[in-house]
């Protein structure tokens, strides 16, 4: 009767055990799980603050770069004649007869807001400037926060499989991170010491999202790294 007691405290135990390691790695799962749904977050945050910042700086290039006066003065061009094409075919579909000093109106009028948005374009320009420094804030602390995401579980993983390939990388952790985001991500460990890549230092991060992977691409077998951590 003992012995039949001991048994089935001993079977008690096992099954105890049994349930907690199956509790822990339901835990784990829902614990990568949900670091998993972070990530995808912040990359997706990190992405659109990334496309945003684009989108102002090609606006900069375009209104305020080096050749912007002829662009102000292309599309000043540009408005007389819409105006012009406008008022014929006012005049046509609503019967309206315009006089010559009614056009010269129109088009002086037309002209001094001409000058005076080209007056106001350094005011201008350093509004945009603003909002693209504000962009690059919003960009930069999304990278933020998906590289100290990426430290607890994706870096130090790599690390420890050093040397390794970008493309191995992402296939590894295609479901978490596209291509570019780990591309960055591996380049913050590569300013800060801790990787080396001695080929194929691609910027990916000026290039258009959309871009930003098929220009990866075809280097990403080619693009190795290798760690500093472990080395005396």
């Amino acid at each position: 009767m003992l012995k039949a007691s001991k048994v089935d405290h001993l079977n008690i135990e096992v099954l105890n055990a049994s349930t907690n390691n199956v509790n822990k790695a339901s835990d784990n799962n829902a614990q990568h799980a949900g670091f998993c749904k972070q990530l995808k977050q912040c990359e997706q945050q990190w992405w659109q603050a990334r496309q945003r910042l684009i989108a102002l700086e090609e606006r900069w290039m375009f209104w305020f770069g080096e050749n912007s006066l002829i662009m102000w003065l292309m599309w000043q061009l540009v408005s007389y004649v819409l105006v012009a094409i406008v008022l014929m075919l006012s005049s046509k579909l609503f019967d309206v007869q315009l006089y010559l000093w009614q056009y010269m109106t129109i088009f002086g009028v037309q002209t001094l807001l001409f000058a005076v948005t080209l007056g106001s374009k350094g005011r201008l320009a350093n509004r945009l400037q603003n909002n693209i420094d504000s962009a690059d804030f919003v960009r930069e602390q999304a990278l933020n926060e998906m590289y100290i995401l990426a430290s607890d579980i994706i870096l130090p993983a790599i690390h420890a499989s050093a040397p390794i390939s970008l493309q191995t990388i992402h296939e590894r952790y295609k479901s978490h991170l596209k291509l570019a985001s780990l591309q960055r991500l591996l380049q913050k460990e590569v300013e800060a010491g801790r990787l080396i890549l001695s080929q194929y230092q691609i910027e990916a991060e000026v290039l258009p999202p959309e871009l930003a992977d098929e220009a990866l691409s075809p280097y990403a077998d080619k693009m190795v790294y290798k760690s500093l951590v472990n080395i005396s």
